[in-house]
């Protein structure tokens, strides 16, 4: 059983950014594909950034695009999604979720383990 815990969520003014963290038990983190959702209320999960291997990455959500970036630092087995220039519209609980597998999925059925999520609030 893997445990993962985000953090780094909050309130941010539009234009700000944040660094949110995905924090794995174990090794996991370190080789499999991880990614990062999100979750506005009324609306589906949606994927947004998947990274496999060291440092390759997909992008689900165009929204996204140029703005957030992810990255994993397997020395203390976390994942980070940094999010610049963020807009209202970002504002959602954000999941992370590990897929055991070395390559990346744009759909929940294709990961393992999950999160409980951190909330992400952009508002003035």
């Amino acid at each position: 059983q893997v445990q993962l815990v985000e953090s780094g969520g909050g309130l941010v003014q539009p234009g700000g950014s944040l660094r949110l963290s995905c924090k794995g038990s174990g090794s996991a983190l370190k080789y499999y594909s991880v990614g990062w959702f999100r979750q506005s209320p009324g609306k589906e999960r949606e994927a947004i950034l998947c990274i496999f291997g060291l440092t390759r990455s997909t992008v689900y959500a165009d929204s996204v695009k140029d703005r957030f970036t992810i990255s994993r630092d397997k020395d203390i087995n976390t994942v980070f999604l940094q999010m610049n220039r963020l807009k209202p519209e970002d504002t959602a609980m954000y999941y992370c979720a590990l897929r055991m597998e070395f390559d990346c999925s744009g759909i929940d059925s294709g990961y393992n383990y999950w999160g409980q999520g951190t909330q992400v609030t952009v508002s003035s």
